[in-house]
């Protein structure tokens, strides 16, 4: 006689693990790529995890970051690993009291920098929206520190919007931009339609005016941005944050495709092709931006020092 018993469901961490192997396998194969040499790999780890300081190539699981730290690139995440704002995209942690700041932290920075014979260091940070300049000392701070140990290494900063009021966050981007950072990113991320859901917390206007402030304060450095695609954004709204982007005087751009972290992230809407991308990056150079990486693996630090001149000793 058959069994009245039901088939057991699958528990939330089950359909959770079924649910995300089934979007991995749905992955085009253009995103499919080898992690890298292992050496290079476990080189980088070693030192930032004895130090207690992180990597956004790590803490974003960047699909190229041995290719980076074998190229003697990498981005260092400042002010911890927690974020206090709640971007539906991104993979770094978020909704936890952030820690306070490692007062070493600079100086492990800068010897890890050193020990690791960087030629081209990105400075990144987590939103520390907590802190009564949002972080900005801190970049300069580090920036010193790293001058400090390898006085040939080349640093681009990619901050946050430093927002507080308009005053407060032009006098936060002043205090770096006197720093004289190599190249000055702030992504875009995404379309102006699509800023509420997929960057919570920050406004389109309000990340060009980051931009459109750095010229205007020093003309002679880099600016830069980047945008993801796969919101369930049209070309045409790219073409146009593009557009936005030159107005600001903005350099350079990367674009590349969005990847969920988790099934906790945004869905992704759309694979763009290889041939989509190409044709995006076509357009971001007759628009005038000097230097374009645009392809489904390309992130906001890809080949970050492929258009900086050799350093002189």
């Amino acid at each position: 006689m058959p069994s009245s018993t039901s088939p057991a469901q699958p528990t939330s961490a089950q359909s959770t693990s079924i649910g995300r192997r089934s979007e991995v396998a749905a992955l085009p194969d253009w995103l499919r790529r080898p992690i890298g040499k292992a050496s290079e790999l476990s080189t980088v780890q070693k030192i930032i995890k004895q130090r207690h300081i992180h990597t956004i190539c790590e803490e974003g699981r960047c699909p190229n970051r041995a290719e980076c730290y074998a190229n003697h690139t990498a981005t260092f995440l400042l002010m911890g690993p927690t974020c206090t704002r709640s971007c539906g995209f991104c993979q770094v942690d978020k909704g936890h009291v952030p820690m306070p700041l490692d007062p070493q932290e600079p100086q492990k920075v800068a010897e890890s920098v050193r020990l690791l014979g960087l030629r081209y260091v990105v400075l990144t940070s987590v939103a520390r929206d907590d802190l009564s300049d949002g972080g900005a000392g801190w970049f300069v701070r580090t920036m010193q520190a790293v001058r400090a140990a390898s006085a040939t290494t080349a640093i681009e900063v990619l901050t946050p919007d430093f927002w507080s009021t308009t005053a407060a966050q032009q006098q936060r981007i002043q205090t770096v931009v006197a720093a004289k950072p190599a190249c000055f990113n702030h992504n875009l991320e995404t379309v102006e339609r699509l800023q509420g859901p997929v960057r919570r917390g920050a406004k389109y206007g309000r990340s060009l005016d980051v931009l459109r402030h750095v010229k205007a304060l020093d003309s002679s450095i880099v600016t830069k941005s980047g945008l993801m695609v796969g919101h369930g954004e049209t070309e045409a709204e790219i073409i146009q944050a593009l557009q936005d982007l030159r107005a600001t005087g903005c350099d350079r751009v990367t674009l590349g495709q969005y990847m969920r972290p988790s099934l906790a992230h945004l869905p992704v809407q759309r694979y763009w092709t290889p041939a989509e991308f190409e044709q995006l990056g076509h357009i971001a150079r007759q628009l005038g931006f000097s230097h374009v990486r645009s392809g489904p693996l390309v992130r906001s630090s890809y080949h970050a020092g492929a258009a900086e001149p050799p350093a002189q000793a």
